[in-house]
């Protein structure tokens, strides 16, 4: 029997409430990283990923020491098809950290975001072709409007936008494994950061031994390089407490927090230009998610 009593709906609010501040927080965080990943100078895509794993791992060793969540860590580490999973979503993830950096340093920040707005429409899609999820009419006419999108943008400026296509792709195979996880997003993440960290660490030892790291050379780097792992970690964890709190519609509609404010800081802060082909793909896949985000709030109501 369901309670309405009115302290069973203050409660309800006030976790709403907080679902709501979690969520805006991560994806506020995550839409300033073109800014924060525009302060390297002169370091390669793929060393800020290298240091993304190492110091994410040891920010959530630190993290799970002080909730002593270590008999539990053990336990997972122990079940096989975890760490198969967790490897894949773990290179699935390095990739599209890998992409988005490069997206950033060689400016092409409008890929980036238009990367994560179509992220939505290919997690529908992916559920649909392997978990069999039914999809109503209006969401098949949405996934159909952002492909023709990408199509028209690729004809008109004879230029397929890979970087957007590799982002939304890689993140929407990542959480599609990573829902067949049964683990939460602490545990998770720091499985998948755990099973790179002995290549990124030799990697890094190498750099080291052979002068060609980045680490240590300036403070700049070095403290940027110190922060990656907690500025990975903390949004992850904020989106899964804002997960566990709202319906997947109000989630949903947080998340073109992110890309939008990657879409401003590519006009306004890199000053790229957007091209009429560009807009018009924008243009639909904005009506793309605007279809998918009402057919969303229908089924919750």
């Amino acid at each position: 029997m369901t309670d309405s009593s009115p302290a069973a709906a203050e409660a309800a609010h006030e976790r709403a409430r907080k679902g709501v501040f979690y969520g805006m927080s991560a994806y506020l965080l995550w839409g300033f990283f073109p800014f924060y990943f525009s302060l390297y100078q002169d370091v390669p895509a793929w060393e800020i990923v290298l240091h993304r794993i190492l110091w994410a791992c040891v920010f959530l060793v630190l993290l799970i020491s002080i909730l002593r969540r270590w008999r539990t860590m053990r336990d997972i580490f122990r079940v096989r098809s975890y760490l198969g999973r967790a490897f894949v979503c773990a290179i699935l993830i390095a990739l599209n950290w890998g992409i988005y950096v490069y997206a950033i340093e060689t400016r092409h920040s409008l890929q980036g975001s238009l990367g994560y707005f179509l992220t939505p429409l290919v997690n529908v899609a992916l559920g649909a072709c392997f978990l069999r999820e039914r999809l109503s009419a209006p969401q098949w006419l949405a996934i159909a409007i952002a492909a023709a999108a990408i199509v028209m943008q690729t004809v008109w400026m004879n230029e397929m936008p890979w970087l957007a296509i590799g982002l939304a792709a890689t993140f929407g195979l990542y959480g599609l494994i990573r829902k067949q996880l049964a683990l939460d997003a602490l545990s998770g993440l720091f499985l998948e950061t755990a099973l790179l960290t002995p290549v990124a660490l030799c990697v890094f030892v190498w750099q080291f031994l052979h002068g060609t790291s980045h680490f240590g050379a300036n403070w700049q780097s070095t403290a940027l390089f110190l922060a990656s792992g907690v500025l990975t970690a903390i949004p992850l964890l904020l989106f899964a407490a804002a997960s566990q709190r709202l319906r997947l519609s109000t989630l949903g509609f947080l998340l073109y927090i992110n890309p939008s404010i990657q879409f401003c800081f590519a006009l306004f802060y890199f000053g790229e230009p957007l091209h009429t082909p560009q807009l018009v793909s924008f243009a639909c896949i904005w009506v793309a998610l605007a279809l998918y985000s009402f057919c969303a709030v229908r089924a919750a109501r």
